[in-house]
């Protein structure tokens, strides 16, 4: 794990700890009901197995940790292998939880039936796709969908920056993303490039969004895409563009992901979790404590919190399944 990952989440748990014993001080929502959701009071224990997107992995690990803390007897293993690796062993039944940047695909969801795992989307927070160059870029303030296209479409043989826009420098370029695995590649492609999957492949790829975002800080050239929250870590590192998603430009920001404006790069970020697991006393406790405390989770991980609707939809789609 990253120092910048490790920080966040240490701060995540301080804050989420610090929430824990207001409610137990203030008596919880409901008596009878602890800070951890464990609606019975009694000692829970199991083991719950979490995979998937990185960019959901600090949510589920701050949730994991604190829940943890109040729960010893419960062990949470958060891993790490992209939405489309987690997807794998979520169908294949080696996970009870999947972490996930974007909803799962159809042929995903087969492979789910054919294996007979049943399980329920459920939202736990919002992210924007940041589009970011080197510090040092002071040509490209706004792109559109068009010029991000002529970058990173499939076709794309652009190598300058003057090949984007005969006003800018002829500056060549330097591509940083994520891998095929991830969800941000498939959502960034499919908005951008109107096909998910679709991509030139002369880029630097990783998996891990710190790597890419070292990339981008070392050529003044250079140019990536990744979620909102390492660009909001990484400040010096990287500086954030808007985008004109036909409606003039935006600039990425929790407020412009939550109200709308920010397209065609906001998204929800999801958790899938196995119908199985949540049958189990420790399994429901810990679904119903990650989105209990999701505010102050998406807060201190610099996400966007849910909204209350889909707090709501989010904690019926828990009931249901319990």
């Amino acid at each position: 794990m990253t120092t910048t990952s490790r920080g966040r989440r240490n701060a995540l748990v301080a804050v989420m700890a610090g929430a824990a014993l207001l409610l137990t001080a203030c008596g919880g929502a409901d008596a009878g009901t602890t800070s951890t959701g464990n609606k019975s009071g009694d000692s829970l224990s199991g083991e719950i197995q979490i995979d998937g997107s990185s960019t959901v992995a600090p949510l589920s690990e701050a949730a994991a940790e604190l829940f943890q803390e109040e729960n010893p007897d419960v062990r949470v293993v958060v891993g790490t292998s992209g939405t489309g690796g987690g997807f794998e062993k979520f169908c294949a039944g080696e996970t009870d939880i999947s972490d996930a940047s974007r909803s799962i695909k159809d042929e995903e969801a087969a492979i789910c039936e054919k294996n007979g795992v049943k399980y329920e989307e459920i939202t736990v927070a919002n992210d924007g796709l940041a589009v970011v160059v080197n510090p040092e870029n002071d040509w490209a303030e706004c792109l559109t969908v068009e010029q991000l296209g002529k970058i990173w479409g499939p076709d794309s043989t652009a190598s300058s920056w003057k090949d984007i826009d005969p006003a800018f420098p002829d500056e060549e370029l330097a591509l940083f993303g994520p891998g095929t695995d991830s969800g941000t590649f498939d959502y960034f492609t499919a908005e951008i490039n109107g096909e998910e999957g679709a991509s030139r492949t002369d880029y630097q790829p990783s998996e891990d969004d710190n790597v890419i975002v070292q990339g981008v800080q070392g050529s003044k050239g250079a140019t990536g895409y990744f979620g909102l929250s390492y660009v909001e870590e990484n400040p010096d590192a990287v500086k954030p563009i808007q985008v004109d998603g036909g409606d003039g430009c935006v600039a990425p920001s929790k407020e412009t992901v939550l109200d709308g404006t920010y397209t065609p790069l906001g998204r929800p970020l999801f958790i899938y979790a196995k119908a199985e697991i949540v049958a189990e006393p420790h399994g429901l406790a810990f679904l119903e404590f990650y989105i209990e405390n999701s505010d102050a989770v998406a807060e201190q991980a610099l996400y966007v919190p849910l909204s209350d609707e889909q707090k709501s939809e989010a904690t019926a789609k828990i009931e249901s399944l319990s």
